[in-house]
């Protein structure tokens, strides 16, 4: 199973507050953070066209984060 990957904006309440509840509780992730990474944003609008987007290793998609969307 490959890692869940985030991808995130650097001002984006949602996204920090993921980033931070997630690391706090020891979750295992990588973030592709848009804001300066026309690749990983590209990648990104595949999935969905809002912040924090979750993709799991096993395909599963989630747009938001604890009812946020940023």
């Amino acid at each position: 199973m490959s890692k869940t990957i985030v991808y995130t904006l650097r001002t984006c309440p949602p996204c920090i507050k993921l980033k931070k509840d997630w690391t706090d509780q020891g979750i295992e992730f990588e973030e592709r953070q848009l804001d300066d990474n026309q690749a990983w944003l590209d990648e990104a609008v595949k999935y969905g066209d809002q912040v924090p987007l979750i993709v799991y290793g096993d395909g599963r998609v989630e747009v938001g984060y604890a009812n946020m969307i940023g």
